[in-house]
């Protein structure tokens, strides 16, 4: 999907890579991002700066800027809690300790999700899971998509909804940072951590959610992904306003997954979005300059 005809300053700041649950490489990702006329992206994995630090590798010369990335998930009910971080130093030995220890909750967690819905009686084995992944990190998207190719369910919507969200009977706890501790962690990497999607938080009222806003800006909180594909015109305006109210900045991304997210595309979404360059020039200023 073309963005325009010309060079363009648009950027996409969330995408999803095989180093965690997305469906392109790091370098196809560049290439998709180039082709169409982004003008910057970051690779922001799941629990992982593998993909980012293998886009910043590849992309050296291709006149594309990748801000290094990850995006980590905080201990949080009754929604999720993803902290995303930006700028970050992908080689910090704390971080990448850190790193470590979730993948290796995610790990254990995924074969206990195996072992449940075998015993649901769907024959699914772990090796199909990571045949799947493409030799990234296993995640719950895709063990839906395998239970989609055995015919278990239809979609990976319906996979989820019947064995692998929070309620369902195959899904499985792991460990997870606390928000605070997900916002530390980037910060000692050096780089700026910003709340992703604020509606899966459920937050019942505008004031309940400027009030975990408020706290989580306490713990260091930097920014707001403000712009969305999920999000509507009416949310948008508010977490522009709820933004700009605690000095927060904005970003923005598609979430882009590829096969596990149909009908997102790197850059546009679901094709309307066009994120400006701008949000990447107040992000290089931490928070200093207004949003």
């Amino acid at each position: 999907m073309e963005i325009d005809s010309q060079k363009t300053a648009y950027v996409d700041l969330h995408i999803h890579s095989t180093a965690s649950d997305g469906s392109l490489s790091p370098l196809q990702i560049i290439r998709t991002a180039k082709n169409i006329g982004l003008r910057a992206i970051a690779i922001t994995d799941h629990d992982t700066v593998d993909g980012s630090a293998q886009a910043m590798a590849s992309a050296r010369d291709s006149g594309l800027e990748i801000l290094s990335g990850v995006e980590i998930s905080a201990d949080y009910t009754p929604g999720t809690m993803h902290i995303l971080g930006y700028l970050i130093d992908v080689d910090d030995p704390c971080l990448n300790e850190t790193l470590r220890k979730l993948q290796k909750s995610r790990d254990n967690r995924n074969h206990e999700i195996i072992e449940r819905l075998r015993l649901l009686g769907i024959d699914i084995r772990f090796d199909e899971v990571v045949e799947v992944s493409g030799g990234g990190q296993v995640g719950r998207p895709h063990i839906a998509r395998v239970l989609v190719q055995k015919g278990a369910v239809q979609t990976m919507d319906e996979a989820f909804a019947r064995f692998l969200k929070k309620s369902g009977p195959a899904y499985v706890p792991r460990y997870r940072l606390s928000p605070s501790e997900a916002i530390q962690t980037i910060l000692r990497a050096g780089g700026v951590p910003v709340l992703a999607h604020p509606f899966t938080l459920n937050a019942k009222s505008e004031a309940e959610l400027e009030a975990i806003i408020a706290d989580l800006k306490q713990s260091g909180l930097k920014g707001l992904e403000v712009y969305y594909p999920d999000h509507s015109v009416v949310r948008t305006a508010l977490y522009e306003r709820l933004a700009r109210r605690h000095g927060l900045l904005m970003t923005g991304g598609t979430d882009f997954h590829g096969a596990a997210k149909p009908g997102v595309f790197i850059g546009v979404g679901r094709g309307e979005m066009r994120i400006p360059y701008r949000l990447v020039e107040e992000l290089k200023r931490g928070g200093r300059g207004d949003s």
